[in-house]
């Protein structure tokens, strides 16, 4: 018996990095045929999945905190680490104590930049949703007094004439002592918990395959990155996929702990008393 399931995905290079091999028949997936993927910003996709529209789907940690009674996290696909957090930028001559008054451009009111940054200045009350490649326009311009980074913006910002006011992700390391929780690939409970051990082995394999072809990749990475550049683009790759992404393990598991109980305690996020992962039900 085949089962057919729906999955959605970024078009950011780790997220097309990790899935070219699942969705190109490079590793086995017996018995499951997938849709044509759902390539969508991470905050349609959070929003999708508030709505529970896709079976498997890239989620925002912060978004997995308000739908666990529907998703659980896969040990494979995640984007975590240390050094690779959001940035809150501005032009010169802004600085953080203008925060509370200040008008501040985010990436979507589920992303984990969103949920960092209330927590890092709880005064601040003002925030306008950008697409998240629109934010540097919006703060060159003076749509807004700062906005906060996420994806490719980390390595060109600089040289659109903006300054870092605060590594978010930094902060949350000094706060907590865990690497920052970004992104994750969750699967619908509902699916069963032998199936969603098989697409996640599935999507280990998927990345393990990519780092022994990472030449292979790229017409499709390139096909929807933002910024064309290689050089770029490997750097994206290189910090987003890592060891965490091949397996959260026990430290990213509790780093994940750690981060939405932050956001419950600052009353963002909703309690839950589901798991994180199928598996430890």
């Amino acid at each position: 018996m085949t089962d057919t399931y729906s999955i959605g995905y970024s078009p950011c290079p780790n997220d097309t990095y990790i899935f070219y091999a699942l969705i190109h028949g490079k590793v086995e997936l017996s018995g499951v045929q997938l849709d044509p993927p759902l390539l969508e910003d991470v905050e349609a996709l959070n929003s999708r999945a508030v709505n529970t529209d896709l079976d498997i789907t890239k989620l925002s940690f912060h978004a997995l905190g308000h739908v666990l009674d529907n998703y659980c996290v896969l040990s494979a696909g995640s984007a975590l680490g240390r050094g690779c957090g959001p940035l809150l930028v501005a032009k010169p001559g802004f600085d953080s104590t203008m925060l509370a008054d200040a008008k501040i451009a985010i990436p979507g009111r589920l992303t984990t930049a969103n949920l960092l940054f209330r927590m890092y200045a709880p005064k601040s009350g003002d925030l306008v949703e950008h697409r998240f490649d629109t934010i540097m326009d919006a703060v060159i311009n003076e749509e807004v007094d700062a906005g906060v980074i996420i994806h490719e913006s980390r390595f060109t910002y600089k040289e659109q004439g903006l300054v870092c006011l605060q590594d978010l992700g930094s902060w949350w390391e000094e706060t907590s002592g865990y690497p920052i929780p970004l992104g994750c690939i969750a699967a619908k409970r509902s699916l069963g918990k032998e199936r969603i051990a098989q697409i996640d082995r599935a999507i280990y394999n998927s990345i393990v395959w990519a780092d022994k072809n990472r030449d292979e990749c790229f017409p499709y990475i390139r096909h929807y990155a933002q910024e064309m550049d290689r050089e770029v683009m490997q750097n994206h790759i290189d910090l987003y996929v890592n060891t965490y992404s091949k397996d959260l393990g026990t430290e990213g598991i509790k780093a994940v702990e750690q981060f939405l109980e932050y956001g419950r305690n600052a009353k963002i996020i909703p309690n839950s008393s589901q798991q994180l992962q199928c598996s430890y039900e």
